[in-house]
């Protein structure tokens, strides 16, 4: 079983979280939709909806699916017109054979996977689509690597990159791609990505106060990153796809 305490942290920064976390290339969504045309998506850990609006912006119908409810307010607020059903990966509240494709944006790995697949296999048609996407951080870039390591983000390229095998025996082989973007973002805004994380939001203050510190010192001192107005933050979107078979 999964331990969902990180996973559910999010909503308390509901708000900064739909602000600060970078959005998904456009080339990328379109990859993991393959090919489809005014398909029915389900976006399933929708969180504020980022996912949900870069689907809906390429013509398709979105159906949200968020377990959190601080969340869930929040896409509400900031995608017009969607509301995100309550549910998880491991309860989809949706009928069978109801959806053309599932999207996750950077929350499959918080899935328990076997009861995930059982049901993303259900609501799926034979034929669908179910694609995972993660926004990381490139590390190969020496200050990346090290603001991971000073904010505890865990997530580092080398441990989701190959980590994934199958979906399970209802699903065809994976395919995977990476699409290559950068966020823009200024010193300020920084320190509000790095308080989006799930360390962040489950830590003392203590370890907070340790991580600004850090985090100060990383933007004091290393060359790439002193006197700068605006920050380049390197990530690779990884997209894994499978069809339902």
């Amino acid at each position: 079983m999964v331990d969902h305490t990180h996973a559910l942290s999010f909503g308390a920064a509901a708000s900064d979280y739909d602000r600060f976390r970078p959005r998904y290339p456009e080339a990328a969504v379109r990859w993991a939709l393959d090919g489809l045309s005014g398909a029915r998506v389900v976006d399933l850990g929708a969180g504020t909806g980022i996912l949900s609006r870069a689907v809906l912006a390429l013509g398709h119908q979105v159906v949200p699916v968020e377990p959190d409810p601080g969340m869930r307010a929040q896409l509400a607020a900031s995608t017009p017109g969607t509301t995100a059903l309550a549910g998880s990966a491991e309860a989809v509240p949706l009928p069978d054979s109801t959806a053309d494709a599932v999207l996750v944006g950077t929350a499959y790995h918080w899935f328990d996977r076997e009861p995930a697949h059982a049901e993303m296999a259900r609501v799926l048609r034979p034929g669908g689509t179910f694609a995972p996407i993660w926004n990381i951080r490139d590390d190969s870039v020496d200050w990346v690597a090290e603001l991971g390591r000073i904010a505890h983000f865990g997530d580092k390229s080398s441990l989701v990159f190959g980590e994934y095998a199958d979906f399970g025996p209802a699903f065809d082989a994976i395919e995977q791609r990476v699409f290559e973007h950068r966020a823009t973002l200024t010193p300020d805004e920084l320190f509000g990505v790095v308080r989006t994380r799930s360390y962040w939001l489950t830590a003392g203050t203590e370890d907070r106060q340790q991580v600004e510190r850090g985090l100060t010192e990383l933007l004091d001192t290393h060359p790439a990153l002193v006197g700068r107005e605006t920050i380049e933050l390197p990530y690779r979107t990884l997209v894994l796809r499978a069809r339902r078979r």
